[in-house]
């Protein structure tokens, strides 16, 4: 449990590192506001399109009797909206982080900078970064279709579909969700994406600790907007401690001023 509150603390502590680097954040909320603008209207249009759809999807609904074809509808559309949302959070990360890569790579850099020790550059043209990151985001939104898929199908379960499931589908957003941003410290480290999914899954209640809590936060698109530069920042403070397997995941200011050169790396990847 201690690693749960450990990885909270990173989430803070990110987000008092652009507080207080204010030039930053407002560098790193360029990219979330374009996002924000199309998550919007799509998220307005499945709210006003998910009943039609249902509807469409349930003919043999049409000639039930008052309430069984109420309480049907209703529940389906109110799953396909959480089945939206769901998505939304993770493609918004995804899609807000290659839209801004110039800009949160060096929001990331700046952050390894304040914090001592090596700087880790990918050395990479901007294109061949972009290209990295869009296929990566590809290879974990198809894992989170899939995880979807089968939540989605187990909603339709009685109690559990309604208590469980949304607790478990929240754990797979968080999970993914920090998968997601420490990518951008990560891979200027040159780890790949089998590597970053090894050392994350070593430490699962640190990365749920930073994740879900961000997952919950980012259901409203405004917030998710203003927390996504902090979010950034953290993401390189918990990927700086991962990577460094000497280091503790400390909840309290600052993670310490351990190197975080690619060195250990490997030993944390095996541990």
């Amino acid at each position: 449990m201690s690693d749960l509150g450990a990885g909270f603390g990173y989430l803070m502590k990110g987000q008092r590192w652009v507080a207080q680097h204010g030039r930053w954040f407002g560098f790193g909320l360029l990219p979330g506001l374009v996002t924000l603008v199309v998550y919007a209207g799509a998220l307005i249009g499945l709210g006003y399109g998910a009943d039609d759809f249902v509807g469409w999807a349930t003919p043999f609904a049409d000639d039930w009797s008052s309430p069984w074809q109420g309480i049907l509808r209703t529940g389906l559309t109110a799953l396909v909206f959480v089945f939206g949302l769901f998505l939304a959070v993770i493609t918004f990360t995804a899609v807000t982080l290659l839209v801004g890569q110039p800009f949160y790579e060096s929001l990331s850099e700046e952050v390894d900078r304040s914090e001592g020790g090596d700087v880790p550059e990918s050395g990479l043209p901007l294109w061949r970064e972009l290209w990295i990151s869009a296929r990566d985001s590809v290879r974990i939104l198809l894992r989170v279709a899939l995880y979807g898929i089968i939540l989605f199908a187990c909603g339709f379960i009685p109690v559990i579909g309604q208590t469980v499931v949304p607790a478990i589908g929240f754990c797979v957003s968080g999970y993914f969700l920090a998968e997601e941003l420490t990518a951008v410290a990560l891979q200027r480290r040159g780890m790949i994406l089998k590597d970053r999914l090894a050392l994350l899954r070593g430490r699962r209640m640190l990365v749920l600790g930073f994740g879900v809590p961000l997952t919950l936060a980012f259901l409203v698109p405004v917030v998710a907007v203003f927390l996504m530069p902090g979010a950034v920042a953290g993401a390189t403070l918990l990927a700086r401690d991962l990577v460094d397997p000497d280091a503790a995941p400390d909840p309290g200011p600052g993670p310490g001023a351990a190197d975080s050169g690619e060195a250990p790396a490997p030993r944390a990847w095996s541990a």
